[in-house]
């Protein structure tokens, strides 16, 4: 398989603090890979410097062959890479239509827009009964399938979800999980931050743990999911 996403030795610092000790991972096209590991271990940091948001001081990102350390941010989205950000962080005071048309701002042809919002609605039937509602008035599994519905508007090919699960009821993570695999198979590739290892590894192809700034395992996400040390560490087990 061909990697749509090589990241190289990437290190990125806070300050003194080194977040990320000088990471290397790939994600090929068409797979799910997982990026588990406890609270502080640098996930999110490595989402933000993927998708332009943290300047890296070290390292090459390298997507479908452009060289992305020293690009802004909306030319990656327009580049094919949009990320699902933590904590969902919709347009409160926007309606879910408008948080969704948002998300389109790189494309210039207004029918195929409407046409990608219309899938949207195929896939979050829920967002299409609550289009003309505030954003901010959704509950938070709502407000999730809108940020992920806002990051499909942009016709990804690599979507990186940062901690999709978080705050949700049992219920609605089950119901993220499942969409992140349709998505999948509809044909876009999935970068997954999950605090929730277990569910991570049961619907990724391959995972990579981190510890602290580093990859302290990688693997099929099968066999992971029966480390023994894995399970005792992540899983509670």
């Amino acid at each position: 398989m061909e990697p749509i996403l090589e990241v190289k030795n990437l290190s990125v610092y806070y300050g003194v603090i080194q977040a990320l000790k000088g990471i290397s991972f790939h994600v090929d096209k068409g797979e799910i890979v997982a990026l588990i590991g406890a609270n502080g271990a640098g996930k999110t940091t490595t989402l933000h410097t993927l998708s332009g948001l943290i300047n890296a001081d070290g390292g090459e990102i390298i997507y479908k062959g452009h060289e992305l350390t020293r690009t802004p941010n909306h030319k990656i989205v327009g580049l094919g890479m949009a990320q699902v950000p933590e904590g969902r962080r919709v347009f409160a005071e926007m309606t879910v239509l408008q948080n969704l048309r948002m998300g389109a701002y790189t494309r210039k042809d207004k029918s195929e827009m409407e046409a990608t919002i219309e899938n949207v609605y195929r896939r979050f039937p829920r967002l299409e009964e609550r289009k003309n509602q505030l954003a901010g008035t959704l509950s938070g599994g709502e407000q999730q399938m809108l940020a992920m519905g806002r990051a499909l508007m942009s016709h990804p090919e690599l979507i990186l979800m940062d901690e999709p699960s978080m705050g949700l009821s049992p219920i609605f993570v089950n119901e993220i999980f499942s969409i992140i695999e349709d998505v999948n198979k509809d044909g876009v590739t999935v970068l997954l931050v999950e605090q929730n290892a277990k569910k991570a590894l049961s619907i990724a192809s391959r995972a990579y743990v981190l510890e602290t700034g580093s990859i302290a395992k990688e693997g099929d996400a099968g066999e992971l999911l029966n480390d023994e040390a894995i399970r005792k560490a992540y899983l509670g087990e």
